[in-house]
Formats: structure tokens, sequence, C-alpha cells
């Protein structure tokens, strides 16, 4: 009893099995009335974005490169076809691990293969004029950081205008000093007080061309500013990109030049060797005192004279070095780039435009698996299954005529008798072909 049992329920579950199946079968079929248009219209829209992205790389406008550009995205819609046909066709008969596995790698390096020749030429032809246009926005930043950068080291520079103002009033100070009698104690213009206003004139010198440069600087950054301004119009203007990026590369040009005469407008250099100058090269007067006395203390007047003169260059140097060490703006130099080169450049910055053009390539993969799985649960409802219960209406009626075909071939009718001849009672009658043992196990007939 629970014999029967259970195999009542086996063949109950093999049923309902074969009923799953021959529904997934039902829907497969109506799937591939349409799959293989779908796949080629993906392929064509891959193709066409493809030919965009091409001809943004190809600078000559010829006949010749219009042929090209299409030759070019021709191929990659077949080749798109062809591949995600083989995989919807094989992969999902696949039945091993091994050849299954051996169909992913396949498809991995194919999928590759796709992104190299055309995912990205697709996300240029989709991003490519926003990527250009953020590739202008990016180079404007570098400008407008470089420039403040080389404007903020030439104010510093001009600062030490102060330094050589304070250098400058401690000799003219000294020298009056000198002339009431303070220093020598010899009231007058001598000789102490010829070399303290031989290097005060030489300080008011370099500072006043210290100051000759300050509107130099002013009037270099407010003409820098007006290109970055002129540059970042030119990154938001409607139009096409490429008018507006050789626009735009004049105005990097010129800018660059700009920073560089800005850069070469710093004083520190002048100031540093101007403070090496201010002691080492001396012009001593001669001892102009009525004694031997008073000519010696000129003498140990100037020594000292000579001794501050030495600290405040060397304060003055360091002053000026601080400056110099200061770091520089970062070299900037403006690249034209295509809009493909430009997508990949700042792919981060357009992941929606990426993952759309390589949707349109991969998307056939999801398919690829949404087929195996259905062929695999297909093959799961047909396990166990007898092959007479397998057979379709159609497929029995075909098997019918082939059997009778066979049995027909096999045993041939016996020739028409006299139409007057009777059959004895020793005559066995010919069997009909469809009462042979072959056909009466699918039609259910017993003989």
């Amino acid at each position: 009893m629970h014999d029967e049992t259970d195999d009542t329920r086996s063949t109950q579950s093999r049923s309902r099995g074969l009923r799953h199946a021959r529904e997934l079968e039902r829907h497969l079929g109506w799937l591939d009335s349409f799959s293989g248009t779908a796949l080629g219209v993906l392929s064509v829209a891959s193709g066409i974005y493809t030919y965009l992205g091409v001809s943004s790389l190809l600078e000559e406008g010829g006949a010749f490169t219009v042929f090209a550009a299409i030759a070019y995205s021709v191929a990659v819609s077949v080749g798109i076809f062809v591949f995600w046909s083989y995989l919807m066709r094989l992969y999902p008969a696949m039945r091993s691990t091994r050849s299954r596995m051996g169909l992913l790698g396949a498809m991995g390096l194919g999928s590759l293969a796709i992104i190299a020749m055309s995912s990205w030429l697709n996300a240029a032809a989709l991003a490519g004029s926003a990527a250009v246009e953020q590739h202008l926005a990016e180079t404007v930043q570098d400008y407008q950081g470089a420039l403040e950068r080389t404007h903020e080291i030439a104010l510093t520079g001009q600062s030490l205008e102060r330094d050589v103002a304070r250098v400058r009033q401690s000799f003219e100070d000294l020298s009056e000093q000198e002339a009431q009698g303070s220093l020598s104690g010899l009231a007058g213009r001598g000789a102490v007080f010829r070399v303290l206003r031989q290097k005060a004139a030489e300080l008011s010198s370099l500072e006043a061309q210290i100051a000759e440069q300050t509107p130099l600087v002013d009037s270099a950054f407010a003409q820098g500013n007006a290109i970055l301004s002129r540059m970042r119009a030119l990154t938001v203007e409607p139009g096409p990109v490429e008018p507006r990026s050789v626009e735009f590369s004049e105005a990097a040009v010129e800018l660059q030049g700009l920073i560089a005469q800005l850069r070469q407008l710093s004083v520190a250099p002048l100031v540093e060797r101007a403070a090496q100058d201010l002691a080492a090269s001396v012009v001593l007067p001669e001892l102009d005192g009525q004694n031997d006395a008073d000519r010696g203390s000129q003498a140990a007047t100037i020594t000292s004279v000579l001794e501050v003169l030495g600290q405040r260059a060397t304060t003055l140097e360091r002053a000026a070095q601080n400056v110099l060490t200061l770091q520089p703006a970062a070299e900037v130099t403006y690249t034209p780039v295509s809009a493909a080169d430009a997508v990949i450049m700042y792919a981060r910055n357009f992941v929606p435009s990426w993952a759309g053009a390589i949707a349109i390539d991969l998307l056939p993969a999801v398919l690829v698996l949404i087929l195996a799985v259905t062929h695999g649960a297909i093959r799961h409802g047909r396990e166990g299954a007898e092959i007479e219960d397998t057979l379709t209406l159609a497929e029995l009626r075909a098997a019918m005529h082939a059997m009778r075909d066979i049995d027909t071939a096999m045993h041939p009718p016996a020739p028409p008798a006299p139409a007057r001849q009777e059959i004895g009672p020793d005559t066995t009658p010919q069997t009909a072909p469809e009462d042979s043992p072959e056909i009466s196990r699918f039609t259910g007939r017993t003989t």
C-alpha cells in the first residue's frame, strides 16, 4: 500500500514537472519570436553611438573619414549581435559545469572586448562635450591657483620695501647723529657722514625700484583675472565645444605668459643681490680729521658703521631669501583633449553616462543568464519522464506516420485477389498496419 502511494506521488510530481516544462517552452517559443529583433536593435543603437564617438576622434572631415567611421560602427554592431547570438544559443544548452565555466570565461573576455571597442566610444558620444567642458573648467581652476599663488609671492616680495626703508632710515638717522657729532665726536659732514649717506642713497634707490614694481604687479594681476573671466565664460557658453576650445587655448597661452611675467616681477632676487653688495661694496672716503686723534676716532667709527652695515645687510638678505624659498606656483599648461579622452580622464564625474554606455552593450548578458535558468528548469521538469510522456501531439502524429511507413515497407499488402475468388476458411487475413504492436504502444490499443 505504501509503495503504491509513493508511486502515485512520483507520477503526480512528474506530471507537474512536465506541465511546468511545457509551459516554459511555450513562453520561450513566444520570446524567441522577437529576441533576435531586440538584439539587433541594441546592436544598431550601440553602433550609432559608436559612430558618434569615432567621429569625435577623427580630425579630418572628408568622405573617407565618414566611410571609416561607418565601417567601424557597422563592424561593432555585427560583432555584438553575433557574439550575443552565440551565447544565447549555446550557453543555455550546456549541461556540465566545465562547459558552462568555459563559456562564462568566453563571455567575460568578449564583454571586455566590447567595452574596449564600443562602450567607451558610446560614453564619449553621450557625455563627450560635457567631459571637454569639465576639462576646461579644471584647467581654469589650475590657472587661477597659479595666478593667485604667483601674485601672492610677488606681493610678499613687494613687502621687502618696508625692510629696505627701515634699514635706509637707520642709516639716515646715524648720519644725522654724525652731523651733530654724536658718533665720532666730530660734528659736521666728514668721512663717517659720507659713508652713512652713501649706503642710505643705495637703499633709497633700491626702495624706489621696488615701488616701481607695485603698479606693474597690480596691472598684471588685473589682466590675469580678466583673462580668467573670459575663460570661465567659454566653459559654459552654449554651442559646439570645439570652437570654444580653440579660443580657450588662445586665452590659456596669453594667461600663461602673463603668469611668467608676474613671476619675473618679484623683487626678492633684486633685494638679495643688493643686500650682498651693501656690505661688500663700500667706498671708504679719506679721513679728514685735523689730527691723528680725530682721524683715529673717525676710523673707529667707520669700523663700527661697517659692522652695523653687515648686520643690516644680513637681515635684509635673509628676508629676501625667505621670499625666494616660498613654494612657487605649479606650472600649468593647457592640453586640448578629444571627447573620448576627456570621458576617460573624468570618468568619475560621468558614472551615469558610463553605466548607460556599458549597459547597452552588456544587457544581453542578462538575457543569456535568464535563458540558462529557464532551460535548466525545463530539463529539471523533464527528469524521470518517459519518452512517450514528453511527446507533443505533433511529434506523436509524426511518429505514427513513420511507424506506418516502416510497417508497410516490412509487410507489403497482398496482391489484390480476383473479383470472384472467395477466401477459404484456412486463409488468415493480412494484419492492418495500424494494428501493429509498435503503433499500439502510442495509441493504447491492444492486439
